[in-house]
C-alpha cells in the first residue's frame, strides 16, 4: 500500500515537445532560400528619379512590365524572364494572368532612356490586356 501511495505523489512532469516546430521552420527556411533569388530576378533598368509616394502594398506581389532603352519589353511571369517579348505575347500572358489573379497590381518600368512614347504605348498595351490601373516605377532620389 505505501508503494501505492508514493506513486500517486508523484507528479508527472509536462513538457512542450519543440521538435516538430524545428522541422517546420527549417522547411520554411529552405523555401525561402529556394525563392529569394528567384523574386530578385529581372532585367537591367535605368530607373528615373522622382520624389513619390510608394503605393499602398496589399500583400500581394505586383505585375511587373519593364521595358530597357532599346525598347524591348519583358514581364516578370512566365518562362525566361530576361528574354525580349513582343508586345502580343506580352498583352497574352497578362491577360492571362489577370484572369486568374484579377487583384494583381500591374507596375511598369521604363528605363530612363527610353522614350515617354514607347512607356506609354507598354501602359496602354496592359489597361488592353485588363490592368484597370498601371503604376509606374522609379527610385528614390540619391
Amino acid at each position: 500500500m505505501e508503494a501505492f501511495i508514493a506513486r500517486r505523489r508523484k507528479k508527472p512532469v509536462s513538457e512542450i515537445n519543440v521538435v516538430p516546430y524545428i522541422d517546420v521552420m527549417l522547411v520554411l527556411l529552405i523555401i525561402f532560400m529556394v525563392t529569394a533569388p528567384l523574386i530578385t530576378q529581372g532585367v537591367d533598368v535605368d530607373l528615373p528619379q522622382a520624389s513619390a509616394e510608394p503605393i499602398n502594398d496589399d500583400g500581394k506581389l505586383p505585375l511587373v512590365a519593364s521595358v530597357d532603352a532599346e525598347g524591348n519589353y519583358y514581364i516578370n511571369i512566365g518562362g525566361d524572364q530576361e528574354q525580349a517579348m513582343s508586345a502580343a505575347d506580352v498583352a497574352t500572358l497578362v491577360a492571362a494572368h489577370l484572369q486568374l489573379e484579377p487583384e494583381t497590381p500591374v507596375v511598369v518600368r521604363g528605363d530612363g532612356a527610353v522614350s515617354y512614347n514607347q512607356v506609354l504605348q507598354l501602359m496602354v498595351l496592359l489597361q488592353r490586356a485588363g490592368a484597370e490601373r498601371v503604376g509606374l516605377m522609379t527610385r528614390p532620389p540619391e
